[in-house]
C-alpha cells in the first residue's frame, strides 16, 4: 500500500460578518479598556481596507450601533451603543450555531475517510504541522483505532510517512511543496468526498 499525503487548503479569506463582528467587537473592547481606537487600529483588526472600514462605521452609525464623536478635526472615538452591544451578541450566536454547524459536517466526512483508511490498511496517521483540524483527526483515529501521531518536524514525518501503513496528513501551515508528488491526495478532495 503506498503512503498518501493530504495538503490542507490555505486558509479561506475573512467573512465580511466577521469582519464587521471583529469591528463591532474591537470598538466595545476598547470602551472597556478605557482606549480609543482609530480607523486604522479597526481596519488592522478586520483585515479591512480603510475605506472598507469607513463605510462600515458610517453603516454601523446609520444603523444606531456605533456612536461617532469628534474630538477635534482628525479624530474621531467610537463607541458602541446598547443596541450595538445587542448586535455583538445575536452576530456570536449565529457564529458559534455556524461553527458547531461546520465541525460536525467535518467531524462526518473526517471519520468517513478514517474508516476508510483504516479498511485499506493503513495503521497509523500523522499530521504534520498545526491545524485547526487536529482535534478531529485524533478523535476519528482513537475512535477506529488508527495511531494518531502530530509533530512539526517535516523530516520526521516523511520518515514515518515511508511505512506503507501510515498516511502523513500535511497541514496548510506546513506543507512541504509535496503537491505533485505521487499518492498525493489534498484535504479539500477529501472533504468534498473524492
Amino acid at each position: 500500500m503506498e503512503t498518501k499525503t493530504l495538503q490542507a487548503e490555505s486558509p479561506a479569506p475573512p467573512r465580511s460578518d466577521d469582519a464587521e463582528l471583529t469591528i463591532l467587537e474591537s470598538i466595545y473592547s476598547s470602551q472597556k479598556r478605557d482606549r480609543s481606537l482609530t480607523q486604522r487600529d479597526l481596519a488592522e483588526a478586520a483585515g479591512l481596507s480603510l475605506g472598507m472600514t469607513n463605510a462600515l462605521l458610517k453603516r454601523f452609525a446609520e444603523k444606531g450601533w456605533v456612536l461617532l464623536r469628534k474630538l477635534n478635526a482628525r479624530t474621531i472615538n467610537y463607541a458602541l451603543s446598547p443596541e450595538g452591544v445587542n448586535e455583538i451578541a445575536h452576530r456570536t450566536y449565529r457564529y458559534f450555531r455556524r461553527t458547531a454547524r461546520n465541525a460536525g459536517l467535518y467531524r462526518d466526512i473526517i471519520e468517513g475517510f478514517v474508516m476508510r483508511i483504516k479498511r485499506e490498511g493503513i495503521e497509523r496517521l500523522v499530521l504534520a504541522g498545526p491545524s485547526d483540524l487536529d482535534f478531529i483527526l485524533e478523535y476519528a483515529c482513537e475512535r477506529h483505532g488508527l495511531l494518531f501521531v502530530k509533530g512539526s518536524d517535516a523530516a520526521r514525518a516523511a520518515r514515518l510517512g515511508a511505512d506503507p501503513t501510515t498516511i502523513v496528513v500535511e497541514s496548510e501551515a506546513h506543507a512541504a511543496g509535496t503537491a505533485n508528488a505521487v499518492g498525493v491526495v489534498s484535504l479539500s478532495r477529501v472533504l468534498v468526498g473524492e
